[in-house]
């Protein structure tokens, strides 16, 4: 299975996302970009990429742990950025960004005790992907209309394993398809 740990943004805080996306869609050139689907909106915390079925039940149980050992804490998402000249535009995360980056911490590490490959540590960086280019885009007048973006504050309460189907059929702008296959409660009643 293909998973990564997440923190999902609830209904309401998607919608107002939906509507910024909705006004960005209208700039010069945003036919370009390929859109990700409101269904697929997560804060990634750790990427396990293929994870072999036999990891997976101690993956899980490595993450009930890291939830019990995380307090829920307020975040909202706001503003926005790029990574690879234009490659990927996101928006990013404000609230308690350090207690996000223990839980992304506490997920990686769920991965490595695991047993699942997880390759070269990179510093957290909160980000909710909301378009994607093959090729280099200019993105700053996407990034510049986010600027002024911020959803409304919500408590972080869960942390969920979620399972990425890549798209087969080969339809161009295709979607990956998410499901989440476990949630957990954050704080010692989880």
């Amino acid at each position: 299975m293909r998973l990564f740990a997440a923190v999902l943004p609830p209904e309401d805080v998607a919608g107002e996302l939906a509507a910024e996306i909705a006004r960005l869609r209208q700039l010069p050139g945003a036919d370009g970009l390929r859109w990700t689907g409101r269904p697929g909106w997560h804060l990634t915390l750790a990427f396990y990429s293929e994870v072999d079925d036999t990891l997976v039940p101690d993956l899980s149980a490595r993450l009930a742990r890291a939830a019990r050992h995380s307090d829920p804490f307020p975040l909202a998402l706001c503003g926005g950025g790029q990574f690879g000249h234009g490659r990927a535009l996101w928006t990013g995360a404000a609230g308690d960004l350090e207690a996000l980056r223990r839980l992304a911490g506490r997920a990686e590490a769920a991965g490595r005790r695991a047993g699942v490959p997880m390759g070269e540590h990179r510093r957290y960086t909160a980000h909710l992907t909301v378009a994607r280019s093959r090729d280099t885009v200019d993105t700053r007048p996407y990034v510049q209309a986010l600027a002024a973006f911020t959803s409304r504050t919500w408590t972080v309460a869960d942390l969920a394993l979620v399972r990425s189907n890549l798209p087969r059929s080969g339809v161009p702008g295709e979607q990956p398809r998410y499901e989440s296959v476990a949630r957990w409660a954050l704080g010692r009643a989880g």
